[in-house]
């Protein structure tokens, strides 16, 4: 695909991705501190010496001296160019790749956009939405059902419901008049073909027929708010009751979560992911104001809803409905969850009534006693003891033995780190056991597979590697190194300081302005999104190599008092140096009149930073 990949898209792609998750489902890592490690995969070596930061979201081998980012770590380990890298990742987090037909490398995106092979389809699928919703106003009976389900013209605008009529073909009349745009209906998982029998079979339009028929329609939207399937509940009482649309080059509804778009869209701070299981049910509880539900699509919780909701928010409550395949339901989500639970992150399960959903009790309670319910929903530890506890009595040793064994497989999900030490205390004292015996069952031969528990403690992140030494350099590459670490320091400089700067004829000077320049027009979240905007830069090797440095302040408060300091020693040591030479000049009486100005206004300046 020709065209440019804009900058401000390579940005969004850095601060979305994990670089634990695509670094960790190749190489296995093991969490130090606040980083991570293995053996590098770029040498071989016996004693891990390739840490990965989470905070930074880099990656750097004290052996070898390989880094990068996540797009880098594609590129070397899949060896792969980097538009292919950037279309991997993007794939992974469900995103298209923009592309544009102008402009420079490196440059601020400003050319127009290229043809994209998705266009068609979004297209597609945003003007079928709104044919739904036009259907749906001139259906009586479809607006009788919504109204019924106590759905207000408010709450079906934002969430653009709709209706698809009971037509075989409605949307294929309308949007399916030539064979190319059957096929791209057919792509879109609009329509669907019939089975053909040799002469029986049917040719153009007779050849399909629609997917939805009869169903008030539920858009599902991509975080850009773009439509890429349909959810559709039926009327009545016939079956399927939800149907969805199949998978296709837009829509996985194994990473899908509905109602992510809109929940983005509410005006407050984004806290807690709500998982519940319906589309009615996300409707419902945004139409009383609970703002944070989303829904899993015809699925179970996958490993993928959940890195998707923990890179938005620390906590994710799941609401289950109280029957027994909600217990079931919820029984499958803890153990999707197990390998996430980590410190940092809450997970907690809401069991509702029988025979209530979401969209039920919220309806005849209301938001606020839904929210005491949710208030009070279980911590995953407290709901793994609690289930295991209705299969084993540890009131005998036999129980005991039967719960440790039920539990074993369990713990092994879970990541070492501060949260399975503490889950492993509440397991033995639900047992009634000493910790530290039960680490000692867990890892005995009995139980293969199952590695101690208790871990030593890691060390602080500053020193939890060998530190190369790079040294601090000049001033110039003193603030550089500050910036790449900690970009939001780039504030502590003001614009007449960065003004001055632009007079200094100093080596490095002007990748500092430049990186000071950009950061204040485009904050960057991470030293990753920093370093990816310079990597068509000639700069680019020397930048990533003062990245992988050690940081020189501990964080980003200390940074941004350590480059006020350092831009503000730079300036003075220009001022002394030109303050010299003007009296140089003035002791051999060359001085001319606007230099005479000059001299008494930096030595003014000078007395007032308290020079000799």
């Amino acid at each position: 695909m020709a065209g440019r990949i804009p900058q401000a898209f390579i940005d969004e792609l850095i601060a979305r991705a994990d670089i634990v998750e695509i670094i960790g489902s190749r190489v296995p890592l093991k969490r130090a501190g606040r980083e991570y490690k293995a053996c590098c995969p770029f040498h071989d070596e016996k004693t891990p010496s390739f840490w990965v930061s989470p905070d930074k979201q880099f990656y750097h081998c004290f052996g070898c001296g390989a880094h990068g980012t996540a797009l880098g770590f594609l590129m070397e380990y899949d060896r792969l160019p980097f538009p292919e890298a950037v279309e991997d990742l993007a794939g992974r987090l469900g995103l298209t790749v923009p592309r544009e037909t102008s402009g420079a490398p490196g440059s601020s995106p400003g050319g127009a956009p290229a043809a994209d092979d998705s266009a068609p389809l979004y297209e597609l699928l945003a003007k079928v939405a709104d044919f739904y919703c036009s259907v749906l106003q001139r259906s009586e009976r479809a607006r009788a059902y919504a109204s019924q389900r106590g759905l207000t013209p408010a709450t079906m605008e934002l969430f653009r419901i709709g209706y698809a009529s009971d037509s075989w073909n409605d949307v294929l009349r309308r949007f399916g008049a030539s064979e190319q745009e059957r096929r791209t209906l057919l792509a879109a998982g609009l329509i669907i073909e019939r089975e053909r029998s040799g002469d029986a079979a049917g040719s153009g339009s007779d050849a399909y027929y629609d997917r939805f028929r009869d169903r008030l329609m539920f858009p599902i939207r991509d975080t850009r708010g773009r439509v890429i399937a349909f959810g559709g509940r039926v009327l009545g009482s016939g079956e399927p009751k939800y149907l969805n649309s199949p998978e296709t080059a837009l829509f996985h509804k194994g990473k899908e979560l509905y109602g992510l778009y809109e929940t983005r869209l509410a005006r407050r701070p984004l806290k807690r992911l709500l998982l519940v299981e319906g589309y009615m049910d996300v409707v419902r509880l945004h139409q009383a104001g609970v703002t944070d539900a989303v829904a899993t699509l015809g699925t179970a919780t996958t490993a993928e809803h959940l890195h998707r909701a923990f890179r938005l928010v620390s906590e994710v409550a799941f609401c289950f409905d109280g029957d027994r395949a909600g217990r079931a339901a919820a029984w499958r989500a803890l153990q999707q969850a197990l390998p996430e639970a980590r410190a940092g992150r809450e997970l907690r399960f809401l069991f509702l009534p029988e025979g209530e959903d979401p969209d039920s009790l919220v309806g005849r309670e209301g938001a606020e006693r839904f929210a005491e319910r949710l208030d009070s929903a279980l911590p995953l530890s407290e709901y793994l003891v609690a289930q295991l506890g209705e299969q084993a009595d540890v009131s005998h040793a036999d129980g005991k033995a039967h719960f440790v064994a039920l539990v074993r497989p369990l713990l092994e999900k879970v990541t070492p780190g501060v949260y399975r030490e503490l889950l492993l205390d509440r397991v033995a004292a639900a047992l009634g056991l000493p910790a530290e015996r039960l680490q000692q069952w867990l890892a005995s031969p009995e139980t293969p597979g199952m590695s101690p528990t208790r871990v030593a403690p890691a060390p602080a992140s500053s020193t939890s590697a060998p530190a190369r030494q790079f040294g601090r350099g000049s001033l110039v590459t003193q603030a550089i190194t500050l910036l790449l670490h900690f970009p939001a320091a780039a504030v502590a400089v003001d614009a007449s300081q960065r003004l001055q700067l632009s007079q200094l004829n100093q080596h490095g000077v002007a990748v500092l302005l430049a990186l000071l320049e950009q950061l204040g027009a485009s904050p960057a979240a991470t030293m990753a999104q920093t370093l990816e905007r310079w990597r068509d830069r000639p700069e680019y090797r020397r930048l990533s190599e003062l990245a992988a440095s050690e940081p020189l302040v501990p964080d980003e408060s200390a940074a941004g008092q350590e480059l006020s300091h350092a831009v503000a020693r730079l300036l003075d040591a220009e001022l002394r140096r030109r303050l010299e030479v003007l009296i140089e000049k003035a002791r051999a009486q060359t001085l001319d009149e606007s230099e005479k100005l000059e001299l008494q206004a930096l030595s003014v300046a000078q007395t007032r930073v308290g020079g000799p």
